[in-house]
């Protein structure tokens, strides 16, 4: 059986005394004495080195965790390391086409079920949607860990992952991306204890998730939104950052879960924060008897996209195999949009589940149509993440240090497949149809912000005219937009505020010329604020009905710099 040799640490050992591991089964061995001898001293050996090696895993977990979470007796957090730098995939190949079949990897979730269907389920036959309009065949092969050197050397020809993971594997992932093929809306959720009303409240805190997939991006993605930095932490027992969002990680998102969810029935308060999936998500808030909530899922917070990513070998040998690929997942997720039981058979076939979770994991996703995947594409997509904008956000998002050398996310785009579907005629009549998913329970906008930002305009001295000429306020106007532009039914809250610099002044002048000063000030502000609200909807062409506005003058000031007092602050609800 692989992995029952011996191990060559033991070898050597036997070497250094003068016992050759050859001798358990040489005739010519000394003497039975002597054999039985090496015997012992071998599973003496053997005995000693396993008790090392637990003792040495014991210290390795409690190092990483800095010990048990709860009472003494407790077992400690596995934690996986905090890497540094994003790992290496082996080198590039080129996928070949067996037997007419394309060899495609997947994990178990309902964003494929178009694919499956498409194929009739994870064998390859002549009964496919691919068979029998583009003449290939496809095996899917399930993995739930993901194999990006497999893609990269031609181990298998295509798979499927999320945007932001291309950017994090970026120049050397040979890859091409000719479609998305899903939207998650609720799968990815953050979870806080109940006290945490809002994302700001986690900086000096300790949030756990899995490195370099779409939980380490989702919850860097809405820190950077915040202006908020993340410190990745090499343990628990590591001293937090007090201004900046600490996270340590685990191998899997499930695993999060459970650790976060250890931590708060044990009292142990070490972590703040975890982020995971449904049906994790549903677990943790049950678990902890009211001590976590959910603060934000991504059902209307449209940055976790899935993405067929093609051995770039494969594509530019077999361009139209990748043209049959796009327009059969076009058509599965086509006709699982417009009846989703038609989805339960294969899903049961492929990844065991019943129809009653077949519905229930298809309702967290959004299968894409064409127009989708065209404007996705062309960045022009409203109420969602484009491709462009999320694989961007995910390079800011991890930084310079992780990142130091990111692609281009042009260079990945393969956009011939989706010219070809288009040009077809097939998907023809289909249209964007995002739009936001409301709670069954309130529908309404949660009391709390998701997060809150202070953002920067150049406004003319003592006036709520922007400077027109200031690129800073074309930036800060976008970094605004953006917020209602990627998460469906959101509201903005914009608090206007004024430095305070002549206050002394004023009061020194009596209270009436004080009272006079506070409400102009109160009202410059919200003239500002207005003023905000006024671009973004004639400029951006944002709704009106979701931005608020509210002038709080000089009365909230974040500290003595009057240029940081000057300042908009953006509050944004989310639908939950």
């Amino acid at each position: 059986m692989k992995g029952c040799g011996i191990p060559a640490k033991f070898i050597n050992d036997w070497r250094r005394i003068g016992v050759h591991p050859a001798s358990m089964s040489n005739p010519s061995s000394p003497s039975p004495l002597g054999r039985l001898l090496s015997i012992g001293l071998i599973l003496v050996l053997i005995a000693s080195g396993l008790f090392v090696l637990m003792r040495k895993k014991q210290g390795d977990n409690t190092a990483s965790s800095g010990g048990p979470p709860g009472s003494a007796g407790e077992s400690a957090p596995v934690l996986s390391e905090t890497l540094t730098a994003v790992p290496a995939l082996g080198p590039p190949g080129v996928a070949q086409l067996k037997d007419n079949t394309v060899d495609l990897e997947l994990s178990k979730y309902g964003g494929y079920a178009g694919l499956l269907l498409a194929n009739g389920g994870i064998q390859p036959t002549e009964n496919s949607a691919f068979f029998r309009d583009h003449g290939f065949k496809v095996r899917i092969a399930l993995a739930e860990q993901d194999d990006w050197s497999g893609l990269n050397s031609g181990r298998f020809a295509a798979s499927a992952t999320t945007t932001d993971v291309l950017a994090v594997y970026g120049r050397q992932l040979q890859v091409t991306c000719p479609l998305m093929i899903s939207y998650s809306r609720g799968a990815d959720g953050i979870l806080v204890r109940s006290d945490i009303k809002s994302l700001n409240k986690l900086a000096g805190r300790t949030a756990i998730a899995a490195q370099f997939n779409e939980s380490d991006f989702f919850l860097r993605y809405l820190a950077q939104e915040a202006g908020i930095g993340v410190n990745p932490l090499p343990s628990l027992s590591s001293p937090p950052a007090p201004d900046k969002i600490n996270l340590v990680y685990t191998d899997d998102a499930f695993t999060a879960g459970d650790l976060f969810l250890e931590d708060v029935k044990s009292g142990a308060n070490r972590l703040a924060a975890c982020v995971t999936w449904a049906p994790k998500t549903s677990e943790v808030v049950s678990g902890s008897d009211g001590k976590a909530r959910l603060l934000t899922s991504n059902r209307n917070l449209l940055v976790v996209s899935d993405i067929l990513l093609v051995n770039k070998g494969f594509a530019q040998a077999n361009p139209k195999i990748v043209t049959g690929l796009v327009a059969g997942i076009l058509q599965g997720n086509r006709q699982v949009r417009a009846n989703p039981q038609a989805a339960n058979a294969v899903l049961k076939t492929a990844f065991g589940w019943e129809p009653a979770e077949c519905q229930e994991e298809l309702v967290k996703i959004h299968l894409t149509n064409l127009p989708e995947n065209q404007a996705y594409f062309a960045g022009t997509i409203d109420m969602a993440g484009s491709f462009g904008g999320i694989y961007q956000s995910a390079v800011v998002a991890y930084g310079k240090d992780l990142l130091p050398d990111p692609a281009g996310y042009e260079k990945f785009i393969d956009p011939a497949p989706l010219k070809a579907a288009a040009d077809s005629g097939k998907f023809a009549g289909e249209t964007i149809s995002i739009a936001p998913i409301k709670s069954s329970s309130t529908g309404s906008i949660e009391a709390d912000p998701l997060l809150s930002k202070d953002i920067r305009f150049q406004f003319e001295p003592n006036s709520s005219k922007l400077i027109a000429t200031e690129t800073l306020n074309q930036t800060s106007l976008a970094d605004v937009q953006r917020l209602l532009r990627i998460s469906p039914g959101s509201q903005l809250r914009l608090r206007g505020h004024v430095d305070n610099a002549n206050y002394e002044q004023f009061k020194s002048q009596g209270d009436a010329v004080l009272r006079k000063a506070a409400l102009g000030a109160m009202q410059l502000s919200q003239d500002r604020a207005n003023e905000i609200k006024r671009v973004l909807t004639e400029q951006f062409k944002i709704d009106p009905a979701r931005i608020e506005t509210v002038g709080r003058g000089w009365e909230e000031p974040v500290g003595t710099d009057s240029t940081k007092n000057r300042r908009v602050e953006v509050l944004w609800f989310t639908l939950e």
